[in-house]
């Protein structure tokens, strides 16, 4: 059987690449926290930040999930995931 049609689903199905992308930052951050450290040992929270709302816009982009709210459909859109993931690669060089 079909499952029921939500208005605004269409074209709604699972981003691969943004799924893995939230996925690698899930597991390094659980597995290596440190990284997520400035040279002076403090937690850099520029850059945690932008790595977790990399994160959240990776799974909810991934799994296929389109807001209906235009601010929320921006902020958790894949080029917002891109767009945090180079962020938070410049705050973690530029230290």
């Amino acid at each position: 059987m079909n499952s029921p049609k939500l208005p605004g689903d269409a074209g709604s199905t699972m981003q691969l690449s943004y799924l893995g992308i939230a996925m690698v930052i899930m597991l390094t951050g659980t597995v290596y926290p440190l990284m997520m450290m400035n040279s002076s040992g403090a937690v850099d929270h520029r850059l945690v930040i932008a790595l977790l709302w990399a994160m959240s816009a990776g799974f909810v982009r991934g799994i296929g999930f389109v807001p209906h709210t235009l601010i929320w459909r921006w902020a958790f859109s894949g080029w917002v995931c891109i767009a945090s993931l180079i962020l938070a690669a410049v705050f973690k060089f530029i230290q």
